[in-house]
């Protein structure tokens, strides 16, 4: 009996066959992010009933066979330009439907969308009625930028799926969404959805890719037309209030809510809703939606914690502490997060051992550094200087900026303790890794000026100044320096009053002029100068300099008054005491 092609296919060519078919589906329906809440099933739609394709009366050869087992082979070692030429040529040899929508299937995986397009071609004539090579064929050539040829494939697909055409735009949409020249998208789209007018999803369709041409205004008339076609559909009210909400939030805001009014199941629209409150600084009436969403979801991780973020901006510090708690227990990826949170709520709350617990919790993520940086904060407020230090050795500093942070933090607590020295050692070793860091040159300058080594100030100085010109407290810092140790005053005078230039409301460099002036003997525009450093700053040390110059000046009894009335506020002012012990009996 002579063996036939049509009832006598190999296993493992059946096994390729059903491998094809998915292949195709899966690319015909490749997951996209959700466009819309409540959209058609995007699915393509089932036809009333399958057309068995017509089979040809060939027979099975050994040389067929080699040819079909050549193909199959070369395919699964990875010879892919070999594959698809046996395939398609079997293919033409045979019209047997079944191999050319494998030979499809190869052109498409090889990646040469030229013999791809020839293949769906081929299948689509061996196999008219296949729904779904039309369908690829369509989809290649949209790839490919033949719009022209792409319509007509579309206009097939429209036509074979009427009963369920909406479904098929919505697809559509998928397609058309990832085109490059989002006019020629548009175009293409608008002529086909023409004949659709009472389908919503064609005018959803068109607005949409109106929206990404930034036809705004083409856009508002289709979604409208689909809402009033559909108007229990959400996707087009998400559309339009998507539209809406840049030049008219609060029209935006009442569409969704009159939406939510008839669907308050519509999930995604209510997300939607409560994010448009929540970008608008509607902060209660955005809570109150999370907290909606939050109840119908009782084990979503996010709804909590943005509900607790929310509470930190309306200052209810319960609710957000009560709410980060139940995110912490429900588990996920915002664990450090939380814990975070929590310990700066915990410091809001004065509780600092708590506080302490909740960051040391945090061991990963964004908040780590800033957590081991507030440890080391709380345990130095408490007297733990060393402690402080062991923490401060242990932070994960992964940027330069983060060890400049570093660095300065343990100068700071170095220079606590009055480990002036040390505090200078260790950032002039830091600044062997780090150089031309601002911050570090002018810490190191601050601090080698106290320790009396007033080149190597002056030297980080003028250094930070060649690196940031408009640096100006560098320039103060240098000049100030010079005016206290009353040398090259001139010089002096002349860089504080620059630093003066680059910030002119700078109360503590124009109590630098003041005193530039002071030393300079200008006694007048030193008092000037120096009362309106202290009128917007009463700093004791701006006090001990005015009444230092206002005594100089005669004015005795105003220059007491000054001091007594700092001091009284300032009562452990070192400077304040010293010159109030050289001038007052």
């Amino acid at each position: 009996m002579c063996t036939r092609i049509k009832n006598c296919l190999a296993m493992s060519s059946f096994k390729h066959l059903i491998l094809a078919s998915l292949v195709l589906a899966g690319c015909a329906q490749a997951p996209v992010t959700p466009v819309a809440a409540d959209a058609p099933d995007a699915a393509a739609p089932e036809t009333a009933a399958a057309i068995e394709p017509v089979l040809p009366d060939v027979e099975l050869s050994s040389e067929l066979l080699y040819e079909f087992l050549l193909a199959e082979f070369a395919s699964q070692r990875g010879h892919q330009a070999l594959a698809v030429e046996g395939s398609q040529e079997l293919a033409r040899l045979t019209r047997d439907p079944r191999l050319a929508k494998r030979a499809a299937q190869l052109a498409l995986e090889s990646g040469d969308m030229n013999r791809a397009v020839e293949a769906f071609r081929f299948w689509q004539e061996t196999e008219p009625s296949a729904l779904m090579a039309t369908r690829m064929l369509s989809s290649l050539l949209l790839r490919g930028g033949k719009l022209d040829e792409a319509r007509i494939e579309f206009v097939k697909v429209l036509k074979s799926e009427e009963p369920a055409v909406g479904a098929v735009f919505v697809q559509l949409y998928t397609m058309a969404a990832s085109y490059p020249d989002k006019a020629a998208a548009l175009g293409l789209m608008r002529g086909l959805a023409a004949p659709y007018p009472k389908v919503a999803e064609a005018h959803w369709l068109v607005a949409q890719l109106a929206t990404a041409a930034s036809d705004e205004t083409l856009a508002l008339s289709e979604v409208r037309r689909a809402r009033e076609l559909k108007p229990e559909w959400g996707a087009p009210v998400s559309l339009e209030a998507q539209l809406l909400n840049k030049a008219e939030p609060q029209k935006s805001l009442s569409l969704l809510q009159r939406y939510l009014s008839a669907h308050p199941a519509a999930g995604d629209l209510r997300l939607q809703y409560a994010r448009a409150l929540l970008a608008q600084k509607q902060y209660q009436a955005a809570r109150d939606e999370f907290q909606l969403l939050a109840n119908e979801s009782p084990d979503n991780v996010d709804l909590p914690f943005a509900i607790a973020l929310i509470s930190l901006q309306l200052n209810d510090l319960s609710g957000a502490e009560s709410q980060f708690k139940t995110a912490l227990l429900r588990g996920g990826k915002t664990q450090d997060v939380i814990e975070y949170f929590l310990g700066q709520l915990s410091e809001a709350k004065e509780d600092e051992a708590e506080a302490l617990t909740h960051y040391l919790a945090v061991t990963q993520g964004e908040y780590q550094f800033t957590a081991q940086l507030r440890v080391v904060y709380l345990l130095n407020k408490q007297g733990r200087s060393d402690e402080a230090r062991v923490q401060l050795q242990q932070a994960q500093a992964a940027t330069p900026a983060q060890r400049v942070q570093v660095l300065m933090i343990e100068a700071q607590l170095l220079s606590e303790a009055k480990k002036f020295t040390e505090a200078y050692k260790a950032l002039e070793q830091g600044m062997v890794k780090l150089p031309d860091q601002p911050d570090l040159l002018y810490e190191a300058a601050m601090l080698a000026d106290k320790l009396g080594k007033f080149d190597v100030s002056e030297k980080h100085l003028r250094h930070l100044i060649k690196l940031k010109p408009d640096h100006a407290h560098a320039y103060n810092a240098l000049g100030y320096s010079l005016l206290e140790r009353n040398v090259r005053i001139k010089e002096a005078l002349g860089l504080v009053e620059h630093a003066l230039q680059l910030t002119p409301d700078d109360h503590a460099i124009m109590d630098s002029v003041g005193w530039g002036y002071y030393r300079n003997g200008k006694l007048d525009e030193s008092v000037l100068m120096l009362k309106r450093a202290f009128a917007g700053n009463p700093d004791p040390e701006i006090a001990a300099h005015l009444g230092e110059v206002l005594w100089i000046r005669g004015d005795k009894a105003e220059a007491a008054s000054i001091w007594q009335d700092s001091l009284k506020a300032h009562p452990d002012n070192a400077p304040l005491q010293a010159v109030m012990k050289r001038y007052l009996p």
